[in-house]
């Protein structure tokens, strides 16, 4: 059974996450995310970023966010933030791998900074 990918779809949301003015960068992504305040049990909620500046084929850009969405789905780190996914520069097929990489580096970065939630439940029990 596939995993359930949560999107970030108004404009308020990429907004909150904007203005929380937090972000970590890599060679092929910057990513911006603010940590969630709700229940454990929710899952991380990304939006995807391609920018026609960076891009310019529409078919391009479409594969780009193919690829983010999937390798967000293939990501099992319960990451409790809302996350924006920027594309810093285009990167095609062949580049998969090196993407598939850097994507993995740059969320376990994130992971180091958001709060651990496991700390909060052994508290109370």
């Amino acid at each position: 059974m596939q995993k359930k990918l949560v999107m970030l779809k108004k404009t308020d949301e990429f907004s909150s996450v904007f203005n929380f003015r937090q972000r970590v960068s890599s060679a092929f992504f910057t990513l911006h995310y603010l940590p969630n305040q709700t229940s454990a049990s929710q899952s991380a909620r990304f939006g995807f970023i391609v920018a026609k500046k960076k891009v310019k084929l529409a078919v391009e850009r479409n594969y780009m966010r193919r690829v983010l969405r999937e390798l967000c789905r293939a990501s099992d780190l319960p990451l409790p933030a809302d996350v924006v996914i920027q594309a810093q520069k285009k990167f095609e097929r062949a580049e998969f791998n090196a993407v598939k990489a850097d994507f993995a580096f740059i969320l376990n970065k994130i992971m180091k900074k958001l709060p651990q939630p496991t700390a909060e439940k052994s508290n109370h029990a």
